[in-house]
Order: structure tokens, then sequence, then C-alpha cells
């Protein structure tokens, strides 16, 4: 186990490990000029649009702000959220997005299955999105009996605070609760005693090397640890990432949208020959990641320019779409990059 991370056990000596390792990513692009980022939204491929879209709306209480329709390319996008204040002007300009991708045909395709990233015989990778609750109690009797699919309950297993259920392409989502928690001083955390909604907290992606993916989301796009929870009885670490907002992590991480989970299983980094499924390959399922800024395009080519060797597909200005840029973090997941202004 060759990780220096998975010995360390407070944000300060993570950020101290990362700022004094010089032979990945060592440095820091400048954001001065970017008042707020935004992790935007997570793109997934979906089967059938209707299917999907009577799920996350009539079950989750998601609701539509915008449907963009490409048919020159034989795709649509679903633009989904919690806050149901935003319209379509706001699509950019917020975290918590949800956009569901539709490649025409496939929902008349009786074979066609998307990989839904937990499946190791298709490839891992992505592992969930995660909304969390106030009385996730009384969220999960709810589900029940709305008959929707468990892949966890509640009493199951050692962690009786979360549960697990599947969307209609069998994407795992993570409900977490955020109100009312018992350990909240071992966790350091603000008790919260009142129901503020439901928040898309996070979206959960695993990593080879915590060190790498690290110094890449940290130095190359900016974000922040938050804070990190090793699990030594299972093998693994998971961190968790966000850029600073008006609330400046005043909120507890579970009260918060725009949240990147990093899941680290100990021991993938000494192993040359392991990989992790990026989503975009066949089978494909998860899509990307994707920050929103003032000026895309200048951040875009501060990075060009900075790490030469970074792999784009495409670069700003290059792909059909000359306003967004996909760059590949260290596993090859897509992170889109869009200006807040939209495409």
């Amino acid at each position: 186990m060759s990780s220096p991370l998975v010995n360390v056990n407070t944000v300060d000596e993570v950020n101290n490990l990362l700022n004094n390792n010089s032979s990945v990513y060592p440095h820091k692009i400048d954001y001065s000029s970017e008042s707020n980022i935004y992790l935007n939204h997570t793109c997934l491929r979906i089967k059938d649009p209707k299917r999907s879209i009577d799920f996350y709306t009539n079950i989750l209480n998601f609701k539509l702000i915008s449907v963009k329709k490409f048919p020159e390319w034989k795709f649509d996008l679903y633009f989904l959220s919690l806050n149901h204040s935003l319209d379509e002007k706001d699509i950019f300009n917020t975290n918590g997005i949800l956009e569901l991708t539709h490649n025409y045909g496939t929902e008349s395709m009786p074979d066609y299955e998307v990989n839904n990233g937990n499946d190791v015989s298709k490839g891992r990778g992505f592992g969930h999105i995660c909304l969390t609750v106030f009385d996730i109690q009384k969220v999960q009797e709810e589900l029940l009996a709305k008959n929707v699919s468990f892949k966890k309950r509640l009493e199951d297993g050692n962690q009786k605070d979360i549960c697990f259920i599947y969307d209609p392409d069998l994407y795992w989502i993570e409900l977490v609760c955020y109100g009312n928690r018992p350990n909240y001083k071992q966790e350091n955390e603000v008790l919260i005693t009142e129901d503020k909604g439901v928040f898309f907290n996070h979206t959960m992606l695993r990593v080879k090397d915590p060190l790498v993916s690290l110094k890449f989301y940290c130095n190359v796009l900016n974000m922040t640890l938050l804070e990190f929870k090793h699990h030594p009885n299972a093998k693994f670490t998971v961190y968790f990432l966000s850029y600073k907002t008006a609330d400046d992590f005043t909120n507890p991480r579970r009260a918060k949208e725009g949240i990147l989970e990093l899941t680290h299983n100990w021991g993938t980094e000494d192993d040359e020959t392991f990989s992790y499924h990026n989503g975009n390959t066949n089978p494909q399922g998860y899509g990307h990641t994707c920050v929103t800024l003032k000026n895309a395009e200048a951040i875009c080519k501060s990075i060009e320019k900075v790490y030469e060797d970074i792999k784009w597909q495409p670069k700003w200005g290059e792909g059909g779409m000359k306003t967004i840029a996909f760059i590949l973090d260290p596993d090859g997941y897509k992170v889109e990059i869009v200006n807040q202004k939209g495409v």
C-alpha cells in the first residue's frame, strides 16, 4: 500500500502532503478572476427518457427545467433540479443539476442496457449520485410505498443512516440523512434540527491513486478538500471536494450541493495494470461532471499553457460545439467546462 494518504487523519495533513509533492500537477491554475465556480451538473446516459423523467420528477421530486434537442447528432439532453425555483436561464449558474442524456433509438432496443458503473463484468468506475434528506426513515417509507427498488435499506448492513435505491437504468442513488444526526459532534458537524429540503449532494467516482486525483482536482480545477474518512475494515477512503460558494462552508457538508466524492480502494495505486471504466467507452453509462465559469475559455487556455500533456476531448473551440471543452482527469473521467451564461 504505497499511498501516504491512508496514514493521515486531518485535512491539513492531506493538504500538506499535496503541497509537498511536486511529482504531479505541481502548479496551481490561477482562478482569481472567477468569483463563483460551480460543480454544475452530472451527466448520466439513459435508455428511455419517458421512463426516467417520470421517475426523477414523480418519485424523487426533481423539476425538469430544460430540454435541449440535438437531432443533427441524434441525442437530447434533459436538465433537472431539486430546486423548483430555477428555470431555464439558471441552468449553468448553480450547483446540483442532473443532466440525463438520451441517444435516439435506445428505448426501442430490447437488449440495450447502460453501464451503471458498479458491475465488474461491464467495468466499474462511477459509483452513485447522492441525495441528502432531513428524515431518512420517513423518506424510505415513502419510497417503499411507491414500490421503488432498494439496493440497501436502512436496516441492512452496518451503516444505519444511509440507504441505496435504483433508478430505472439501475444507477445507484444513495440517500443520506442530514437532520438530527446522533453522531454529529464526532464528525464535527453543525446540528440541523429543521427540514431544509432535499439536496443533490454529491457524485461519487472511484479513483486509482488519490494523491494524483486530489492534485488534479485541487490544482488544475481549483476545488477544495472539505473532509475525508478512512474505512480501515473495508480498506477504502472517501474524499469530499467542493468549490467555495457564498456560504463559505458554514453549512454542514451533508446539507450542500455541488460536491464530488472520490473513493479510493486501498492498493489500486500499486497495480500498474489497474484502471477504472470512465463511462464513455463501451459499454457506456456515466458521462461527465461539469464545471461552469464566468470565462471558461480563459481558464481552459491557462490549463493548456501550464499543463501541455493534459488530455482534452475536445479542447475549447475544437469540437462540434465550439463553446465547451472536456478535460480528462487522471482516471479518464470527463469534466465538461462551460460558461455560466450557457453554451
